[in-house]
């Protein structure tokens, strides 16, 4: 379990979260780190010299060594690591988003935030409404942080236009022309949907990265 133990250690040193650390490594989810951490599964062999890159640390040491407690019996020897400058950057909050106008519309902005996500993408906060996705932590009123971006993997909360309506945020699933949107309620009017993409539009907006409230 050094690895997993190194890796969180490491992160949390650098005062990285499992979002910022994925990005730097280039996965799209903060669910690959945290399975790392857990000692669920390990990383390749590609991605362990990415790690031993990003932490400045080499990899026998990373995957054999504990660290922490190496650092604990040797403090003074430690090099002071210095944390990347990474300013945050302002997003506009969506009350909601609707066919007919431009994403960023006047009519859909509510207000401002701050994210410290980067790396190039493109992101945006949009305010929960109903409580479809409220068994996964996912409540009216939260504020999630999307990466725009129009494909979006198997099982990923997604933010997803059907026919133009106003979107919604539902864990995507795609097979062919099938789109599947799966709700996780404990109320039991939220149906899983699915649609034929050849009779029915189905745009993804973005992939929903993190809750600012209750993840």
């Amino acid at each position: 379990m050094s690895l997993a133990k190194n890796i969180r250690y490491l992160r949390r040193k650098q005062g990285w979260s499992q979002d910022i650390l994925a990005e730097k490594l280039g996965y799209k989810s903060y669910t690959t780190i945290q399975k790392w951490e857990s000692g669920v599964s390990e990383p390749p062999l590609k991605s362990l010299h990415a790690l031993g890159k990003v932490f400045q640390v080499d990899i026998d040491e990373l995957a054999n060594t504990d660290l922490e407690a190496k650092a604990s019996m040797n403090p003074i020897l430690e090099e002071p690591k210095f944390q990347p400058f990474n300013p945050t950057h302002k997003i506009p909050i969506l009350g909601r988003i609707s066919a007919g106008l431009p994403l960023y519309a006047d009519e859909h902005i509510d207000g401002f935030t701050y994210t410290e996500l980067n790396g190039g993408a493109e992101y945006f906060a949009l305010r929960v409404s109903g409580d479809s996705m409220n068994a996964a932590r996912i409540h009216e009123g939260d504020l999630l942080i999307v990466r725009r971006q129009d494909i979006v993997e198997n099982g990923q909360i997604a933010v997803v236009m059907v026919n133009g309506d106003e979107a919604t945020v539902k864990r995507f699933y795609q097979n062919g022309n099938t789109v599947t949107l799966v709700p996780q309620s404990t109320n039991p009017v939220h149906q899983i949907q699915v649609y034929n993409t050849a009779e029915t539009e189905v745009r993804v907006v973005g992939v929903v990265v993190k809750n600012e409230i209750t993840f």
